[in-house]
């Protein structure tokens, strides 16, 4: 890639407010916090003897020096380092946001240390069980040297240098792992791809795998209220930062500078414990699908059935962990291959989900696609196609803007997998359409189910989940498309999942039918007889927001949509449906 296609703009030094932690000051040395040492009262006490070494300088391959806090057992020897790499300070794990953060979600602060980089592992944990934790501020960030950069290749390169310094340090036996969430996954398999020979093990916690298609423009849409978000306020420092938003705008075509935030994936060969969710709106889909492509064998995939934060930090996901890294960091015959392949969840949105359901692969072998027929008369879905065409269309910007079809299940029915629309369109009054569509759940009467993936429920959480924060209340499996750019790509494309390639523009003329493939995130949903499913589209985003406070996306629609269905325009959800067993 050219590095002219990255566009800068100034950064802002890190100081004391909201995102500033207790440990967010310029403090070089080494100090010993002692058993019981509490960061602040909130916080959980250190449970043994750690050395903190604060602040210490690593010099990256092109000169940039960057600072790094590590966190290691006192009197345990040589022991492993697991590197939490992000852009958020290091020592914000006490800040005003992050503690608001647990606040907002319902989880107790008292939970973690305080030590921990926000979405990362505590060392508190980590230390008292034989590991280090290495808490980097990266390129450009606080009082590192350079330019930041937001999820690319260069963020492998610079945390392959930092992987093979820790591992020559004295005290560490020469095994590097990475954990966390969000950002911290997506640095993950832009540094495995790097291939460092240190790094043993991965542990990426959801993360998007595909800046484009995951983070600025789903669907070919450019809905960058997140992306701003992201830009705005993270990123403090002393020199520039990428402006993303600006790139989206000069850049709106795959091209160089987009593939180049696509890590590797066939590079990836080393041991990763992958964690996923069916409902996280930014994270699901990218997760997905490196899981799918990386190379490594020996790759293990959870899909549970939360949000992240509550996952990550939970006691007996912690302890799951461990047992994988205690066998590719420590070396210890604990039986982890024995773990299943995949576990996956299955919703019920009633109270009864299943979790930790054991398969070979995702799709489970016993799922079988099943194409639901749209029909434009009744409004309904059905496993034959209708054999006289109809339509169903709307007006952008309308009250409703949306038509919907429905199925009704007489026995009991789940689905695992990848949901997909294959669609036959048309523009009356315009030459695009930014289409959205939404696969959801209704109980026996017609209403909507859905379900919380945090323990906070209370009003505040339900205000904001109404119509955006979709991350925290599951409704159901999005997808969405802007017509022009329907072009699949016929290398990356499964029968699966559709893949668009976003290089071209290709209108609608008047009158024109053109066929649409549309992804769904990946769903695990049970039907109990009597339910109904319910497929939307819709001309506006659906779900809203990803997160609370963020601009809404407002699609650029006008006119009349036209789904057409039936006869030659057969459009159809295709499901992938579970076998399930005799009762």
């Amino acid at each position: 890639m050219s590095d002219d296609q990255r566009i800068y703009m100034p950064s802002q030094p890190l100081e004391p407010g909201d995102r500033y932690g207790v440990l967010s000051g310029f403090d070089p040395g080494t100090r010993t916090l002692e058993a019981g040492f509490r960061i602040a009262p909130p916080f959980k006490p250190l449970p043994v003897d750690v050395v903190l070494d604060k602040d210490v300088p690593v010099t990256l391959r092109d000169g940039v020096t960057v600072h790094v806090d590590v966190f290691r057992p006192v009197g345990a020897g040589k022991v492993p380092v697991i590197v939490a790499w992000s852009p958020y300070g290091k020592g914000q794990g006490t800040s005003a946001s992050v503690m608001g953060v647990f606040g907002m979600v319902g989880l107790d602060n008292g939970a973690v240390s305080g030590l921990e980089k926000f979405e990362g592992p505590d060392p508190a944990y980590w230390c008292a069980r034989g590991y280090a934790i290495c808490n980097p501020d990266i390129r450009g960030v606080a009082n590192s040297e350079g330019d930041s950069v937001l999820w690319d290749r260069q963020e492998g390169r610079d945390c392959y240098d930092l992987i093979e310094w820790l591992a020559v340090q004295d005290w560490c036996t020469g095994k590097v792992a990475m954990s966390g969430t969000s950002y911290l996954a997506v640095s993950q398999w832009f540094t495995a791809a790097e291939q460092p020979p240190h790094l043993a093990a991965i542990n990426p916690w959801e993360g998007v795998s595909d800046v484009y298609r995951d983070f600025l423009l789903r669907g070919g849409m450019p809905d960058t209220g997140f992306a701003r978000h992201l830009r705005d306020h993270s990123f403090w420092g002393n020199g520039q930062k990428e402006d993303i938003i600006a790139e989206a705008e000069r850049h709106p075509l795959m091209n160089d500078l987009w593939e180049n935030k696509i890590p590797e994936f066939e590079k990836i060969d080393l041991p990763a414990y992958v964690v996923a969710s069916y409902s996280n709106t930014l994270h699901t889909a990218g997760t997905f699908r490196a899981w799918r492509r990386m190379a490594s064998e020996r790759k293990w995939l959870r899909v549970h059935n939360t949000q992240e934060w509550p996952d990550y930090y939970d006691e007996a996901n912690t302890e799951d962990l461990r047992r994988f890294f205690d066998r590719f960091l420590k070396d210890e015959d604990n039986g982890w291959e024995r773990t299943p392949t995949v576990r996956y969840s299955v919703l019920d949105l009633e109270g009864g989900d299943q979790v930790d359901v054991p398969a070979d692969r995702f799709p489970p072998a016993d799922v079988t696609p099943a194409k639901y027929y749209l029909d434009g008369r009744s409004r309904t879905l059905a496993t034959t196609a209708p054999t006289a065409g109809a339509t169903a269309e709307y007006t952008a910007g309308t009250n409703a803007d949306t038509v919907s079809f429905v199925t009704r299940f007489d026995r009991e029915t789940v689905l695992v997998g990848y949901p997909k629309a294959h669609l036959w369109v048309e523009a009356k009054g315009s030459d695009d359409m930014d289409l959205f569509l939404l696969v959801q759940k209704l109980d026996a009467y017609g209403t909507p189910l859905q379900q919380f993936t945090v323990p906070n429920q209370g009003a505040r959480i339900q205000d904001v989940t109404e119509r955006g924060a979709s991350i925290l209340r599951y409704k159901g499996a999005d997808g969405r498309l802007r017509v022009s750019m329907r072009r699949l790509d016929g290398t990356l494309s499964t029968d699966d999942v559709p893949v668009h390639s976003f290089d071209r523009i290709e209108k609608l003329s008047p009158g024109e039918i053109v066929d649409v493939e549309i992804d769904l995130l990946p769903i695990g949903l049970a039907f109990h007889p009597g339910e109904q499913l319910r497929l939307v589209i819709s001309g506006r985003s659906i779900l809203g927001t990803m997160m609370p406070g963020i601009r809404e996306y407002t699609p650029a629609n006008t006119g009349q949509h036209i789904i057409h269905t039936g006869g030659e325009h057969a459009s159809y959800l295709r499901l992938p449906v579970k076998a399930v067993r005799p009762s």
